[in-house]
Parts: C-alpha cells; sequence; structure tokens
C-alpha cells in the first residue's frame, strides 16, 4: 500500500510579471553574453548542461482542448495543472512537484507543492484516483482544486513537453529573473517518464524563448536592451506549442 505523507503539505506561491520573447540563436548569444555583466546564473545550473538545467512538465487538459483554447483566446483570469520535474529519469529522490500555473488579468501566479514519487501514478488518473489522492494529501488545497476541476473539467494529462533552461537572477533585485528556454520539445503521452519509444516532436526548432520575470519593475538597463534589439513581447506558451506539434490542438484564430 502507498504510504501516507507524515507532515503538513508545504505549498509554495509565486505572483508575478511575465513578459516573453522568441529570439533567433545568434541574438539569443548576444544577449546571454550582456545580461551576464549584470546577473549570475542560479545555484540550480549544471555545468555539463552549459550552465543550464532541463524542466519536463505533463500538462493536463480535456478531450476539448479547453486550457489550450483559453490561453489562444486570451481569456483574462485561467488556470492549468501540471507535473513537473527535473531530472529525465525516475527515482526515488526525483524531485516531482503537482503545480497551478494560472493568470489574474496582466499578473501571472503560480502554486506548487511536492509529491511523494510513490505517488505519481496515481496522479495520471485523478478521476478514479482523486478520493485516494485527498487522503494521502489531505488539507493540502492545491491538490483538492487539483483534483476538484479534474473531476469537473474531465482533465487528464495530455502533453510531456521537455526543454533546457539558462537561468539568471539579479544580485540587486531579488525579484527579477530572466530565463532562456531551448531545445523544446513535446511528445503526446499521460505519464512523466514514458518509454524510450515515446515519439518526441521539436516545436521552435532554432529558437529560444526569453522569459522576463518581476514583480514591479524592470530594470532601466534592461529596458535599454529591449530598445536596443528592437524585442517585441509575443504571447507564446510552451504549452500550446506542445499541444500545436503532437496535433492535440489548432491554433485557428
Amino acid at each position: 500500500m502507498i504510504g501516507q505523507i507524515s507532515s503538513k503539505v508545504n505549498i509554495e506561491k509565486f505572483a508575478r510579471y511575465e513578459f516573453k520573447y522568441l529570439l533567433r540563436a545568434e541574438l539569443f548569444q548576444r544577449l546571454v553574453e550582456e545580461i551576464s555583466h549584470f546577473m549570475d546564473y542560479d545555484g540550480y545550473v549544471h555545468p555539463e548542461l552549459n550552465d543550464s538545467y532541463f524542466v519536463r512538465s505533463l500538462y493536463y487538459d480535456d478531450n476539448l482542448a479547453s486550457n489550450y483554447y483559453e490561453k489562444i483566446d486570451g481569456v483574462k483570469v485561467r488556470r492549468k495543472f501540471r507535473i513537473r520535474t527535473y531530472e529525465i529519469k525516475a527515482s526515488k529522490e526525483t524531485p516531482i512537484y503537482l503545480e497551478e500555473k494560472g493568470r489574474t488579468i496582466e499578473r501571472t501566479y503560480k502554486r506548487r507543492t511536492q509529491i511523494i514519487a510513490d505517488h505519481l501514478p496515481l496522479f495520471y488518473d485523478p478521476q478514479i484516483n482523486g478520493e485516494e489522492i485527498l487522503k494521502l494529501y489531505s488539507g493540502a488545497d492545491l491538490v483538492e482544486s487539483m483534483v476538484f476541476n479534474t473531476l469537473r473539467k474531465n482533465l487528464k494529462p495530455r502533453v510531456l513537453v521537455d526543454y533546457v533552461r539558462k537561468p539568471f537572477i539579479s544580485e540587486y533585485d531579488a525579484h527579477f529573473r530572466v530565463t532562456f528556454d531551448t531545445a523544446l520539445k513535446a511528445s503526446s503521452t499521460g505519464c512523466l517518464f514514458p518509454e524510450k519509444s515515446a515519439n518526441w516532436i521539436k516545436a521552435e526548432a532554432g529558437y529560444t524563448i526569453l522569459e522576463v520575470k518581476f514583480n514591479r519593475r524592470i530594470p532601466s538597463w534592461f529596458h535599454r536592451i529591449l530598445q536596443a534589439y528592437n524585442m517585441r513581447r509575443l504571447s507564446i506558451s510552451k504549452f500550446c506549442k506542445g499541444m500545436e506539434v503532437c496535433n492535440l490542438a489548432q491554433d485557428l484564430s
């Protein structure tokens, strides 16, 4: 029998603005060089990944791709659920998180809680396993919200998205963060660690997604970089790109 968690579930919360840009390879390299004069890599990068780290997310949606179309249509208040890890292979020690990512008007928020690796199969089908999940994570409102929405909206894991992230943080502005996401690919699967035979499809090949995250303001030095390269914000979503390349949804706009 799967063991119950032994302590109070910790829910992490983040709220901020997120600006996104799509970069060609040559601009990506220039920006990394310029930003490195003002910011440092965060403490989770791996030298063997060129001062980056791996990110994998399993996204939930319904059979009508409602979460996808809410994003495409620009719905101002929305949410989606995902399971995230930073490892390619599963083990007892692999950190795994249940996350809720949402938007309220212009501000994005994220809530997450760590789940035990042995419990992961339960989260692949919360409609069947919801009662057991709620017992294991009793009192965790994030888990309760995920199970409730899964039952109400008929959600299930739809698409797995991988990428490599190069993250920068600022010693002088703790709430300003810049990340470069490359090697984006997706697979239509319902599990976090699929078989080697899983069909992976590249998305935005040759491009890098730049994400700028902040609470109140962007530093003036970064504004100058945006202006110098005439950069324009885009509404781009790795979840949506994954759904599109896996033929799970289509942008009809």
